[in-house]
């Protein structure tokens, strides 16, 4: 096929488009729409996936260590901890400043004369892990180190925020594939229409002994374009949309560690550009294909 005949068959594909304009601009519409949906779906998990990691870095365990430690010692320990995998972070607590924090907390009355020798809490650590679902296994490597006594376990939170990234990932997951395929049957429709309206051209085209990649093109070239349209329009809405609800959520609650649309621009356009062309042309392939496996006549159902 040389280049005259390709431009030909581009040619095509836009005119598909001007003579089923309104199906085309029902698909285009459609499609944003999916898109939009779908974007939104990703920019709410990456948002739940940040808050939660952030909470994570938050939620602090406490790692006590035996009760004749001396300080010294605990540096070493603090060291061995912080060579764990999962430990991203190993604060040294030390008992002096434990029983100062108890005191303004309970009262000096409480832990009175309680210094120095007297003091009867232990040195601790504040450990941060980087991956929650790996709590157990991460609190079993600190309870191996030698002079650690016990840990503060917070199972339960780690349970909670490893559970609602999950389901937040699996909603998103099976929120973009129904829209997906939502989309890819409404362009498989409207690609349907047009070569109906076309069947006589490709019935002559069959008849004189046009092949099936030239009979095909024009209509691969129609779904790409309302697919790439389509991810041109929805970037530029959902950057708008997503600004808006940003922006609204922060005069309600104040927000510090949302994800800025400009750190996942270029993934989300590369994302939509990908799904655009990528529906369009396989529903344009899906519905050319009943019509490519008969001949002449056979296509306008004589």
């Amino acid at each position: 096929m040389n280049f005259s005949s390709f431009g030909y068959l581009i040619k095509e594909g836009f005119k598909n488009i001007w003579s089923n304009r309104m199906m085309s601009l029902a698909s285009v519409g459609v499609l944003i729409s999916c898109l939009i949906l779908t974007g939104s779906a990703i920019m709410l998990s990456v948002n739940v996936s940040t808050i939660v990691e952030s909470v994570g870095d938050s939620n602090v365990t406490t790692v006590y260590l035996e009760d004749d430690i001396s300080e010294l010692e605990a540096v070493y320990i603090g060291k061995s901890i912080s060579k764990i995998d999962n430990v991203t972070q190993a604060d040294f607590y030390p008992k002096d400043e434990a029983i100062l924090d108890y005191k303004e907390i309970l009262g000096e009355e409480v832990f009175a004369n309680m210094t120095g020798d007297d003091n009867p809490l232990p040195h601790a650590y504040h450990v941060v892990m980087a991956d929650l679902s790996l709590y157990d296994q991460t609190v079993q490597e600190i309870l191996k180190v030698d002079g650690v006594d016990s840990v503060d376990s917070r199972k339960d939170v780690a349970e909670k925020l490893t559970s609602l990234n999950t389901l937040i990932t699996t909603m998103s997951f099976w929120i973009i594939l129904a829209l997906a395929i939502i989309s890819l049957f409404i362009i498989s429709n409207t690609i349907r229409m047009t070569m109906f309206s076309h069947r006589f051209e490709i019935s002559i085209m069959k008849s004189v002994g046009a092949t099936n990649a030239f009979v095909r093109i024009p209509f691969v070239i129609e779904g790409i374009i309302i697919g790439l349209t389509s991810a041109v329009i929805s970037v530029g809405a959902l950057t708008v949309l997503y600004d808006a609800v940003i922006k609204a959520v922060e005069n309600i609650l104040p927000m510090t560690n949302y994800v800025a649309f400009t750190d996942v621009m270029w993934y989300i356009i590369l994302a939509f550009v990908g799904a655009g062309v990528g529906v369009g042309a396989l529903g344009s392939l899906l519905s050319i294909r009943k019509y490519l496996k008969k001949e002449g006549n056979e296509i306008l159902g004589w």
